[in-house]
């Protein structure tokens, strides 16, 4: 899967960078190489769903798949 992230510089120092693709996915490092590393960890996190809490009927399928 590739996404595009919009990197900004931050005022304070350090960058910011947001995933448009991917609703409130953010996230800041005070270097660019620690933000690469968030970055990969913040996606990670926004796409990771805890399926216990949703309900599926008999007629539900629960499908995995890999982009």
């Amino acid at each position: 899967m590739k996404l595009k992230v919009v990197i900004h510089t931050a005022e304070e120092g350090g960058y910011w960078a947001e995933v448009p693709a991917i609703a409130g996915c953010v996230s800041q490092g005070d270097s660019f190489e620690e933000l690469l590393s968030n970055l990969y960890e913040a996606v990670e996190g926004c796409l990771s769903v805890d399926i216990e809490d949703v309900e599926l009927s008999d007629k539900d399928r629960l499908l995995e798949i890999a982009v």
